[in-house]
């Protein structure tokens, strides 16, 4: 993704953005590549480390949501797999625009 791209998508400043690409690619997150259509623009990639940390990160979550649903009644249970499919199409709609 552009660096562009990020700072529209994350809602920050191109400054704050490009602050945190470089930390990330210090890290071994991810990594800038030149564009292949367009010389002068530079993409930002995840490296395999940054997407196993991402994998890392969202096992845990699930895990703690897993946690806080055990505790929940069975009507709220069925509440929340009732609002499943309005929550997918949130997704849907998103990734559309």
């Amino acid at each position: 993704m552009r660096l562009t791209e990020l700072t529209a998508t994350e809602q920050v400043t191109q400054s704050a953005i490009t602050q945190l690409v470089i930390r990330l690619e210090r890290d071994g997150l991810v990594e800038r590549r030149p564009d292949p259509n367009d010389g002068r623009v530079v993409q930002v990639h995840i490296t395999a480390l940054g997407a196993n940390v991402i994998d890392s990160r969202r096992l845990d979550r699930m895990a703690q949501l897993s946690k806080f649903i055990e505790g929940l009644a069975l009507e709220e249970k069925q509440a929340i797999a009732s609002a499943l499919p309005a929550l997918k199409r949130l997704v849907e709609l998103e990734n559309e625009s």
